[in-house]
């Protein structure tokens, strides 16, 4: 599966901070410090309708990861996955008489061309989890020969009592666990488990639904949890600088797959942070697709809406805070970029040497691009104060706001 096409990053001068990151394991703040290439891990998104707001905040989130480390001058091997086989989506296919794969297919090309018009910038490897099924199959069945994992009915499911270090990634206890478990794709009720958080590695095929081969697993389709393993164990290997998303992955998806590959490779821990993004509300309640309470960013831009403000409109939030989409956020958005667009069209300017640093130093800590646009505000704000003679500051500025922020001005 490939990607979307990547934008350049302009070099600035200079060099960047370390980055500073909460790290929900630790439930602190810790600083990264990767070689020479920095490895990260963002689960991608279930195609089965189109990329919205909340999908938006969580990709711009790391996004910004990207950006602070290729300004340290280190490459950033990024991955990202496809959830496409799930239950959602041959849900969605069966309610509107679609082909599966045609749904898949279709929302996967309008989720990069969103990528694209917000100027994320692409992973290295773009998996999809059918084209991973090769390498999970051996996966399940190496857990499952280590006593890890045992069969229910033909499925197969993974036991959590088999990681020493199950519950470390969200630090929730069994019961907070159990009812996350329930809302968010587990079965904790299911008769037979040897534990009501036992998660699914392998579904034994079901009729009138699309299976592949499991060798010795029988015919079926991987787990939830086990597909990224695979694919980041595939990609990047243990130990990795960031397992990324947004904060509803924290329980069980992280939880989960950090239990798994830990069993597997004996090796702790699976990421060096967990880091998760905040989630983003309409009308007063978190925007999800089974509420259907969405903002698309397709819709936005064909109602003629400028990418750079929708991006600009993200940036505005902390990533970790939760926050809520309105009209006035948009508008703001759009203002400012206004404001930012004619103060850098000028020939000369302000010097933007402190600029520069002053944006830097706030996304080091914990990614606060908040800060980050309050520093050019007040550049702009003086911009248009006064007659500056540095014909090489508009410049500047526009450089460092496209390769910190994602911004074409």
């Amino acid at each position: 599966m490939h990607a979307w096409p990547a934008s350049e990053v302009p070099a600035l001068p200079g060099k960047g901070r370390d980055l500073q990151i909460h790290d929900t394991a630790t439930q602190g703040t810790i600083t990264l410090a990767p070689g020479p290439v920095a490895r990260i891990y963002v689960c991608g998104i279930t195609p089965y309708d189109a990329t919205h707001i909340g999908h938006a905040a969580t990709y711009n989130a790391f996004d910004l990861v990207q950006r602070v480390w290729l300004d340290t001058k280190r490459q950033v091997h990024y991955v990202q996955n496809v959830t496409d086989v799930d239950d959602p989506l041959l849900e969605r296919a069966l309610r509107d008489g679609h082909d599966w794969t045609e749904l898949a297919e279709r929302e996967t090309a309008l989720f990069r061309e969103d990528m694209t018009a917000l100027r994320m910038l692409p992973p290295q490897h773009y998996i999809g989890a059918v084209e991973a099924i090769p390498g999970i199959v051996p996966l399940v069945e190496r857990l499952r020969d280590a006593g890890a994992a045992y069969e229910l009915d033909g499925d197969v499911y993974f036991s959590v009592e088999s990681d020493a270090n199950f519950g470390k990634v969200s630090n929730l206890d069994a019961q907070a666990m159990r009812l996350l478990s329930a809302e968010r794709g587990g079965d904790p009720d299911r008769p037979g488990k040897k534990n009501p958080l036992d998660p699914m590695l392998w579904m034994a095929a079901r009729p009138g639904e699309p299976s592949w081969d499991g060798g010795s697993l029988g015919r079926g389709r991987p787990g939830w949890h086990i597909e990224c393993v695979a694919i980041a164990l595939d990609h990047l290997g243990m130990g990795f600088d960031i397992q990324g998303g947004g904060s509803d992955l924290a329980f069980p998806h992280h939880e989960m797959g950090a239990s798994h590959a830990q069993v597997l490779t004996g090796e702790f821990p699976m990421a060096k942070a967990y880091v998760h993004a905040g989630m983003v509300a309409l009308h007063g309640e978190k925007m999800s697709k089974s509420k259907g309470n969405l903002v698309f960013v397709s819709a936005l831009r064909r109602a003629g809406v400028d990418p750079a403000a929708i991006r600009l409109a993200l940036l505005s939030h902390h990533y970790r805070a939760d926050w809520e989409w309105t009209d006035s956020v948009l508008a703001e958005a759009v203002a400012r970029l206004e404001r930012w667009r004619a103060a850098v069209s000028r020939p000369d300017g302000l010097p933007a040497d402190a600029l520069v640093e002053e944006v830097r130093e706030a996304l080091s800590r914990d990614l606060d691009a908040p800060a980050a646009l309050a520093a050019v505000d007040r550049w702009v704000d003086a911009q248009n104060a006064s007659d500056g003679d540095d014909e090489s500051a508009p410049g500047l500025v526009s450089r460092t706001v496209d390769a910190l922020l994602g911004v074409a001005l």
